[in-house]
């Protein structure tokens, strides 16, 4: 096991400006409303197994599936694409079953928002450049991240107030868009020139 500070600190700040988990406390926020609450520490810790379990099987697995990395990405472009419309217009497209806290705990907190596209793709790109012990202690600080930001999500509310949730709820929305935009622009160029 060669642990490498540097190796750990990019890979580490590669996976926060992807997760963007700061970017999308209004999403949190949106959901707690939705659910009642977020069980924060079930949503952190299912975001830190998806992400250290993808990055030993996902290839293994997207093949054996016959999906290629840029079929998966596209997919979660379109899930990211309906969460920013949500965010932006004020309209509900996803929703909640009966058991609301775990669902929202899991999806789509969990999974698409912080073990999203983005960052399993990322997780995929950062093997082939940096050592598996060195990913996994950056997986794992972001994953104590993410949850004291889902912990302290309220307080962020209460300091910033309703008025101030919803201008940056529109304004990150626009922003979700244009990176669900991006992701697939980029990932269905890839898929075109595979063809």
């Amino acid at each position: 096991m060669q642990l490498n500070i540097k190796e750990i600190f990019t890979a580490f700040m590669i996976l926060f400006a992807v997760i963007d988990i700061i970017g999308n406390i209004p999403i949190v926020i949106d959901l707690r409303k939705k659910a009642g609450r977020i069980e924060s520490g079930k949503a952190a810790v299912i975001a830190g197994i998806i992400m250290v379990l993808f990055l030993f099987l996902g290839k293994t697995i997207l093949s054996f599936l016959g999906v290629g990395v840029n079929s998966f990405a596209v997919a979660g472009a379109f899930i990211l694409f309906f969460i920013a419309l949500e965010m932006i217009l004020g309209i509900t497209l996803y929703k909640q079953d009966e058991s609301t806290t775990m669902t929202a705990s899991v999806f789509p907190l969990a999974f698409p928002l912080i073990a999203g596209p983005g960052s399993l793709t990322t997780l995929l790109s950062l093997r082939s450049e940096y050592r598996i012990e060195n990913i996994i202690i950056a997986v794992i600080l972001n994953v104590i991240i993410i949850f004291i930001v889902l912990k302290t999500s309220s307080k962020i509310e209460r300091m910033i107030g309703q008025n101030g949730i919803n201008i940056i709820r529109k304004v990150f929305g626009v922003i979700l868009l244009a990176i669900a935009v991006k992701l697939f622009a980029h990932n269905i160029k890839a898929l075109f020139e595979l063809a």
